[in-house]
């Protein structure tokens, strides 16, 4: 998930070698992405996170095959209760490799520091309520349209659950787009002739 500045510097986009013991942390590194595709969605305007959850839920086989292998669903908006309060993940999967549940926060716009903390809240009530003991920490990844490495390295500096943040494209490909919108002004004419 790493990617390197001008100076050649690694700018960070999770901070998993300083959460995860070193062999944990190297194949978390190679599991996770900094960037997701998620242009199966056939996305061509805006939508609210919900939407963007609700389409990753009906599209889940596919969204699985974009995160990578090893990857088991486990539910939305999967509901923690502690303390007399309710917290929902809004997706949470388990790696087998890696042994961890993997939270999923899905944000529309740009990565904000305060989506940190959210994560971090949600990684220990997952490890004090729902990880077995054979199991290795929760591990999260907050899913945003864009970021700014050097806000992800600073919000991350020092957190001790493994977080990391990627972004995503909505866009197809120039091919499957152009489909896309042929089909949609197919099915437009077809309706527009069966109203007549």
């Amino acid at each position: 998930m790493d990617s390197y500045s001008l100076a050649g510097k690694p700018l960070k986009t999770h901070n998993f070698d300083q959460t995860l013991p070193a062999a944990h942390a190297d194949y978390a590194n190679e599991v996770f992405k900094s960037s997701y595709n998620l242009g199966f969605l056939g996305i061509t305007e805006p939508l609210k996170e919900l939407e963007l959850e609700n389409r990753l839920i009906t599209k889940i086989r596919a969204f699985i095959l974009e995160l990578g292998k090893g990857f088991s669903f486990i539910g939305n908006q999967y509901r923690l209760e502690y303390n007399g309060k309710e917290y929902f993940v809004d997706m949470l999967f388990f790696h087998r490799g890696l042994r961890s549940l993997v939270a999923i926060e899905l944000k529309i716009g740009s990565f904000k520091a305060e989506y940190v903390g959210k994560m971090n809240l949600y990684l220990s009530l997952l490890d004090r309520l729902e990880k077995s003991v054979d199991e290795n920490p929760s591990i999260g990844i907050i899913l945003c349209a864009d970021k700014d490495h050097l806000d992800v390295e600073i919000a991350l500096q020092d957190i001790n659950k493994p977080i990391g943040v990627a972004d995503y494209q909505l866009l197809l490909p120039k091919d499957e787009l152009q489909t896309l919108v042929l089909n949609e002004l197919h099915a437009n004419e077809q309706q527009t002739k069966s109203s007549e």
